[in-house]
């Protein structure tokens, strides 16, 4: 669509009556965004795949938009791709035969399931926002999985309990505190876009913490595991930052 076209597209909020509340005007100003979005990039070459960045005008866009607590939609130092990047991490087994998750530490119920009984227990789908400590960021990527306080709430968390510890494959690690593991849309997930977790993005199961850097969303997920007191995780003792929010840049130690 033309930026000099003198009418209003159907999605446009300036099509809009009066009376229309502000909920639906954000709500069809976001759909227009993603439809221009889809429209208007170009494509760049990153890590040897091909991933979409948005031009200036739509990176403008994406400044423009605030969350629900007052923050940038888009933290500072991150550009916009239309796709997921797979990031690295030696991959475990990516067949959900042999996906067991232990969730474990300070809890008076510990347990143990399989991928059929992650299955059963309460599924949500999110869009949820990720962002790499990389510089790249999606919006609206779609995951579907279980709760990380779902979880918790079986397991029976201690009161002693003040960060969980993200295991994975090959003895990976990813610390985050109690608090920021139960919010809503922290997820232990299995789909990614409305499939099944390709094997680079972590299959069969990866955590998805949307509100601290994307390395804190450990792949390849074998437990989660409640502790007293923190324990930085691979990436922490190698010079990353502890907390890892993006709003702060908490990039680096």
């Amino acid at each position: 669509m033309s930026s000099s076209s003198s009418s209003s597209s159907p999605d446009s909020p300036h099509a809009l009556p009066g009376r229309v509340t502000p909920h639906v005007r954000q709500s069809l100003a976001r759909r227009a965004f993603l439809r221009r979005a889809a429209a208007g990039t170009v494509i760049t070459a990153m890590g040897g795949g091909l991933y979409y960045l948005a031009d200036d005008l739509l990176m403008g866009e994406a400044k423009a938009m605030t969350r629900p607590d007052g923050r940038p939609r888009l933290p500072p130092g991150q550009r916009l791709i239309k796709a997921l990047k797979p990031m690295g991490g030696t991959p475990g087994s990516p067949s959900p035969s042999s996906f067991r998750l232990r969730v474990h530490g300070e809890v008076k119920r510990p347990f143990e399931i399989d991928f059929r009984e992650l299955l059963a227990m309460p599924q949500v789908e999110l869009a949820v926002d990720v962002h790499c400590v990389t510089t790249w960021s999606m919006f609206d990527a779609s995951f579907k999985g279980v709760r990380v306080s779902e979880l918790a709430e079986r397991a029976g968390v201690k009161e002693s309990a003040r960060h969980v510890i993200f295991e994975a494959a090959h003895g990976y690690t990813a610390n985050v505190r109690l608090e920021e593991a139960l919010e809503p849309d922290v997820l232990v997930a299995h789909r990614h876009a409305g499939r099944p977790l390709a094997r680079p993005h972590g299959a069969p199961v990866r955590a998805v913490v949307p509100s601290l850097y994307f390395w804190k969303s450990a792949k390849y997920l074998t437990g989660i595991r409640f502790v007293s007191r923190d324990e930085p995780g691979y990436w922490e003792v190698r010079g990353y930052n502890n907390h890892a929010d993006p709003w702060l840049e908490e990039r680096y130690s």
